[in-house]
């Protein structure tokens, strides 16, 4: 072969391969329709024809109703994801993270339909989308206005296209969109959206491209050759360039393994834990119900009772609230919120001097009291937190009795029944109950309240047991930051954001009742400044009861929440109230619409801090995928959240945070120097000291992870000679290494070693082979029979009574 002929194949073969290895590959694209609400008819017929219609035209398609494809390995293979009339909560918090990174790194995204009915708990979602769906008329012929022809979705169609499909009304529409088509709502009946109806549109977003059309309802839209032509130029937009995904420009990070986060116990068996704090010297401060204040040395692993207050501890009274002055390395002032013993029914926000370990009983400063009743139960609040700023917040309770009132508003307005009204104080302006209050305390024991508190009008200085230094409560009480409360049991507060964030513990209705109002709710606030938040009137996302007269048992009219009215003969303050705050998260006994993560059952919502890495050492403090998310719990589900919140203080998602982590009714919740996160666990039973009551530190490891012990008894008790039979099979070894388990008996007898591989084919249980688990129990002096051939059935004899502590120790 002549050379020169050589060197043109060789040319032309390098072209080729130099083409194959450029930045262009072949569209392909997923077809997800997954539903957890309403399902469409029309899916298959859909689905069908979109597959045809992508192949005649050069785009390869795969079709999903499995989320778990929603894994970043699988969703590099597609140029766009097409949201087929989904509906509900479709993907997990690991998809939805892994999703909002495939749009970072340039992919393409198609809403049809429905697909605005999914993920309202997730508003990166409905930003993407380009708003959610609010309601619909019946099906019906109505006329579009075809507002951009130049777009490939819209150029085949004329000035207007007149159609029969069912047309949707939207909510939080994304005013950066560019819309395509929009709705006459004078040529149908039932648009809500008025002059500016977009029904299809699209836009760049969050790195990604993103096309939206309401249209596709029926089963004959997908044999339109408009709307097919519609659907194929909107595909081909979201699929763009056909560039290779670049997962270099991803803003979210990828969730970090929830299996690293560790929790250490370092306290058990404790009584009614309230709050706690961290001394400068690393010491752990934490106060009981019952008047106990403790102190835990991380040097010792000991708990000493450093002083033991006398309160008055009956219904939910007692030592509730604890926080140490900002400047306590100089004037060692904590702040105390507690119940005096005594006949007058007050409950005081004192400061006192603690040194050396111990509270200087003699240096209490009465700050601030609030005037309650003891009479009934409940709801005493009692969260102390500071600011940045030195501002001290103080959560109070309605203390009302909620048993009177089927789970609905307690605002019954007959004589002698006080008690049973939360108008008298949640809904009073000048009652310091059912409120955050917030004020500065001040060197010589007086405070000061904000021109920015609710009612304060100008800073005042205020002194107790002075009223005060402003004309007979003129506005109502200054130190209200936000009234309308129930219980606001846990606060924190965001210092960079200035944003407040309370858990509210919400009323028991199971149920929504047409003359009394709606199913209760539990709530997470947000206040970016003094508000009004609903209770007793509105409860959620402002959702009315109705005023209800108890004498009678006859229901009157729904509450407003733009003119609300305080007429209860038990309110002191002012009639007029401000317009009412909805709630930041809601959700009530049964399943959440709005938030689906938060589960069902039993509910007590909890506000905990909110996270920024750059506060503590890189080698210690939780992965930066946490950093500025604020941190939410369930005293009752037990769960903990990771909530984003955005650049406007607004809900954007929430996850599940350490969800490996177990805690049996977290109590409070603080972050040391080191960003591990300290609990206090109150334990499994009410007014009670529990074994499972317990001081916790969750830290975040990285590289190797050391083992979970967990010994279980069958049986506990029973007369001597008496068989244990312990249970070891609940431990864990993320890491799968190979484990020695040491069983203490507790009883003097010798020390059980086993050495056990993990995990074996019986789902994580370590077992051994019965011949060294015999060898293992005759090495230590027992009789084979002790011992059985697996973790979850090792028998001890205790010959003589007594009370015994088995322990096991794990090592990998």
């Amino acid at each position: 072969m002549p050379p020169f002929v050589r060197n043109f194949l060789f040319l032309l073969a390098l072209a080729f391969f130099l083409s194959n290895c450029s930045d262009q590959i072949p569209p392909r694209i997923l077809l997800f329709s997954k539903t957890e609400g309403y399902r469409h008819e029309s899916i298959p017929a859909a689905r069908a024809a979109l597959r045809k219609l992508c192949h005649a035209n050069g785009i390869a398609v795969d079709t999903t109703e499995d989320a778990a494809e929603f894994n970043e390995k699988n969703l590099r293979r597609y140029n766009a994801i097409v949201f087929l009339c989904t509906t509900g909560d479709v993907l997990n918090p690991t998809q939805e993270t892994d999703f909002e990174r495939y749009i970072q790194a340039g992919g393409g995204y198609v809403g049809i339909h429905s697909a605005t009915d999914t993920e309202y708990g997730w508003t990166w979602y409905g930003g993407l989308a380009g708003g959610y769906f609010s309601s619909h008329p019946e099906q019906q012929t109505a006329t579009l206005q075809v507002e951009n022809r130049n777009h490939p979705a819209t150029k085949h169609l004329g000035e207007t296209w007149q159609r029969y499909d069912e047309w949707y009304n939207f909510k939080n529409l994304n005013p950066n969109v560019q819309v395509l088509l929009s709705l006459d709502e004078s040529s149908y009946k039932g648009g809500t959206n008025g002059a500016n109806h977009p029904a299809s549109w699209f836009h760049e977003y969050d790195g990604g491209r993103a096309f939206y059309t309401a249209l596709g309802h029926t089963i004959e839209s997908y044999t339109e050759p408009d709307f097919l032509k519609h659907i194929l130029g909107g595909i081909r937009y979201a699929i763009g360039k056909k560039k290779r995904l670049n997962y270099t420009a991803c803003r979210t990070p990828e969730i970090p393994d929830p299996t690293r986060f560790q929790k250490t116990v370092l306290a058990a068996e404790l009584t009614e834990p309230m709050e706690l704090d961290i001394l400068p010297d690393g010491k752990i401060i934490f106060i009981e119900r019952r008047g106990a204040i403790k102190l835990f040395d991380p040097a010792t692993g000991l708990v000493n009772i450093a002083h033991k207050l006398p309160v008055h501890d009956e219904f939910e009274d007692g030592l509730m609230g604890l926080a140490l002055d900002p400047q306590y390395i100089d004037n060692h002032w904590i702040y105390l919120y507690y119940s005096p013993v005594g006949n007058e029914s007050v409950n005081n926000l004192s400061r006192f001097v603690f040194r050396g370990d111990s509270l200087d009983r003699a240096s209490e400063k009465i700050i601030l009291q609030v005037g309650v009743q003891r009479q009934e139960c409940c709801h005493s609040g009692g969260c102390i937190e500071f600011d940045a700023e030195g501002y001290l917040y103080l959560s109070t309770g309605d203390n009302t009795n909620p048993f009177a009132s089927d789970g609905y508003s307690p605002s019954d307005e007959r004589p002698g029944r006080s008690a049973w009204d939360a108008q008298k104080s949640s809904a009073n302006t000048n009652d310091l109950r059912g409120k955050i209050l917030r004020i500065k305390p001040l060197p010589d024991g007086g405070y000061l309240c904000p021109e920015t508190n609710l009612f304060a009008g100008k800073n005042l200085v205020c002194h107790w047991p002075s009223e005060g230094e402003w004309p007979a409560w003129a506005l109502g009480r200054p130190e209200i930051y936000t009234m309308g409360c129930r219980n606001p049991f846990r606060l924190s507060f965001d210092n960079r954001r200035k944003l407040l964030f309370w858990g509210e513990v919400g009323p028991d209705a199971g149920e929504p009742e047409k003359d009394r109002g709606p199913q209760g709710h539990d709530e997470i606030n947000r206040a970016r400044e003094a508000g009004f938040f609903g209770w007793p009137y509105f409860v959620g996302n402002n959702k009315p009861y109705h005023e209800y007269n108890f004498a009678t048992r006859k229901s009157e009219p729904l509450y407003s929440s733009t003119q609300v009215i305080n007429n209860s003969p038990n309110n002191t303050g002012k009639r007029e109230l401000p317009p009412a705050q909805p709630a930041f998260i809601w959700y009530p006994y049964g399943n959440s619409p709005e938030f689906p993560l938060v589960g069902t059952g039993g509910r007590n919502a909890m506000a905990g801090p909110t996270y920024y890495c750059d506060e503590y050492p890189v080698e210690t403090r939780f992965p930066d995928y946490y950093n500025e998310k604020l941190i939410i719990y369930d005293w009752m589900r037990g769960w903990m959240m990771a909530v984003t919140v955005d650049t406007l203080g607004n809900f954007s998602r929430m996850e599940p945070f350490a969800e490996s982590i177990k805690l049996t009714r977290p109590m409070d919740m603080v972050i040391d120097k080191n960003g591990s996160l300290w609990v206090l666990e109150y334990g499994t039973q009410w007014f009670a000291t529990n074994a499972d009551a317990r001081l916790s530190r969750i830290d975040y490891v990285r590289g190797n992870r050391p083992p979970i012990p967990e010994i279980q008894a069958k049986k506990t008790e029973g007369a001597a000679p008496f068989e244990a039979c312990f249970a070891l099979s609940n431990t864990k070894d993320y890491d799968g290494e190979k484990l020695q388990y040491e069983l203490d008996f507790g009883d003097g007898t010798a020390v059980l070693k086993i050495a056990a591989k993990h995990p074996t084919a019986r789902g994580g249980v370590s077992t051994l082979p019965e011949s060294e688990q015999i060898r293992s129990a005759r090495k230590h002096g027992n009789s084979p029979r002790t011992l059985d051939t697996e973790l979850d059935s090792i028998v001890h004899i205790y010959e003589k009574p007594g009370t015994y502590e088995a322990r096991l120790k794990v090592t990998d």
